[in-house]
């Protein structure tokens, strides 16, 4: 797989492009201090991926990007962690905050190699654990969403509405999709229509005839069967 380091930090560029060169699969085709100087060798080069500083004298990653004919994958090291959302209008595989360790860099060539590897016909994505940040792009808005913010997904026809932090977006997938992703012991299918996080419950009381409501944290209630509120219960209890 052929790199491309753009730094703009002398030090900073060579300690990359050294830690880089102890992974057998990647090699360095060429390093760049300015988007300027980068871009001429980027289309010489043609790399597959781009390590790319954010903030440079007088100029960004994302004026380089824009300028690109090829579309290389991405690995943004920089010290700025407010430009994350932003990032992932591109093909970012990874966001690496400096300094970054040889840790942190071993695990963002290991998300490039699975990349680089043709995905299984049946292939499904890796489940989410507590501690996950998924992006979430809504027309012309995009959020990085702590797992544990969300509180309840709700399908919506052909979409579902995931809501977190007050709000709420629109995402073009199937709740049952969803719902294989989601770790087990945090939520929980109430019904058809929504899975909840268990620690967004505030309330279930009795309602009309067999059904129960579901009291969220954020006030939303939710209507769900005797049986799965004996479920839910059951889930819950010690």
């Amino acid at each position: 797989m052929k790199a491309f380091v753009v730094e703009d930090a002398r030090l900073a560029r060579q300690g990359l492009v050294r830690m880089l060169g102890t992974h057998a699969g990647i090699e360095v085709v060429g390093e760049a201090d300015h988007p300027d100087t980068a871009l001429p060798l980027i289309r010489a080069t043609c790399p597959d991926v781009l390590f790319l500083d954010i903030q440079m004298a007088g100029a960004d990653a994302f004026d380089l990007l824009a300028q690109l004919d090829t579309h290389p994958r991405i690995v943004f090291t920089t010290a700025h962690a407010e430009y994350a959302v932003r990032s992932f209008e591109f093909d970012t595989v990874d966001y690496l905050l400096k300094p970054v360790s040889a840790e942190r860099l071993a695990q963002a060539v290991r998300k490039l190699e699975m990349r680089a590897l043709p995905a299984p016909p049946d292939a499904v994505q890796a489940p989410l654990e507590a501690h996950s940040r998924i992006f979430i792009k809504d027309g012309e808005r995009a959020h990085m969403v702590p797992l544990a913010s969300i509180r309840c997904f709700e399908s919506c026809k052909n979409h579902v509405q995931v809501y977190f932090d007050q709000t709420h977006a629109y995402v073009k997938k199937s709740l049952g999709s969803i719902e294989e992703r989601l770790p087990r012991h945090l939520f929980f299918r109430v019904s058809r229509q929504h899975i909840v996080n268990l620690a967004a419950i505030a309330a279930i009381e009795e309602g009309m005839e067999a059904a129960y409501i579901l009291t969220l944290d954020n006030g939303k209630k939710l209507e769900i069967s005797r049986r799965n509120a004996a479920q839910l219960k059951e889930t819950m209890s010690l």
